[in-house]
């Protein structure tokens, strides 16, 4: 019998990998922030989680601009997220102070390890999901992994800004660590800045806006992230009332297709 001749891989341009490469680099980058939390060095084992965070931020909408969205990329992305933002700031924090708890310290970092996992997995099974009203597409279910890992590292942001004494006690850490967790498996609406669009009679002010908060990153960027993360969670209310607006005005009108994997919210 003749054998079936085996499929040939297409061949991939530079310029359709360049989203998988910002991945791998922001799994690198969550990878390094952990040995840095094993080494002690606070600072630099958040930093590299923000900067996984950026990476995370880039690599959906590079994948749009470049026809380069795939499914082996959703994947991949997720994996990168759990890593960064689901292992890397429970880690972080078991080491900064939560060992100080013993075992209780440590069930916190497993419980915020596996609510980040949980999120991600939820998040996968609505990937092929389009019979959804088209506004749904501007929230998410709960609060994405990137978020809920820069939520709960405000209490290190505070304790190197501020000093310590206060936010670096088990039970803060501890009760920030369970609200945030709580808060990525919940079912509460929270916009997806990703479809947000600026009216063009405001690109310059946007770009101003952009520049001002790349100045506050570089002279003080611990109260400016400290800041961020208080206006992101100021802005859970305001999305919970925006989508049972749209929920009440417009229940029918499906969505046609979802721009990114990232973009998808359950009813």
């Amino acid at each position: 019998m003749r054998r079936r001749p085996v499929p040939r891989l297409r061949d991939q341009s530079i310029n359709r990998l360049i989203p998988n490469i910002l991945t791998v680099l922001a799994l690198c980058a969550g990878l390094t922030g952990i040995r840095f939390a094993l080494q002690e060095q606070w600072e630099q084992a958040v930093l590299s989680i923000v900067i996984a965070g950026v990476l995370d931020g880039l690599d959906g909408r590079i994948a749009r601009l470049l026809d380069g969205a795939s499914r082996f990329g959703a994947e991949l992305d997720s994996l990168s997220d759990f890593v960064s933002f689901g292992v890397a700031p429970a880690v972080l924090l078991y080491y900064w102070t939560m060992k100080g708890a013993g075992g209780i310290g440590w069930a916190l970092a497993l419980l915020f390890s596996v609510c980040c996992a949980l999120r991600l997995a939820r998040f996968n099974t609505k990937l092929d999901n389009t019979d959804l009203p088209a506004w749904t597409s501007r929230f998410f279910v709960g609060v994405p992994a990137p978020a809920g890992a820069g939520l709960v590292l405000v209490p290190v942001f505070a304790t190197i800004e501020l000093g310590p004494g206060f936010f670096d006690r088990p039970i803060v850490c501890g009760a920030t660590m369970i609200v945030v967790a709580l808060l990525m498996i919940s079912r509460v609406p929270t916009y997806s800045f990703k479809r947000v669009k600026v009216p063009h009679a405001y690109v310059g002010h946007m770009l101003l806006g952009v520049g001002a908060l790349a100045a506050f990153l570089v002279t003080n960027p611990w109260l400016t992230l400290m800041a961020i993360a208080v206006l992101y969670v100021g802005s859970i209310p305001f999305s919970c009332v925006a989508y049972h607006h749209l929920k009440r005005q417009r229940p029918y009108v499906l969505l046609e297709e979802s721009e990114e994997h990232g973009d998808i919210l359950a009813p």
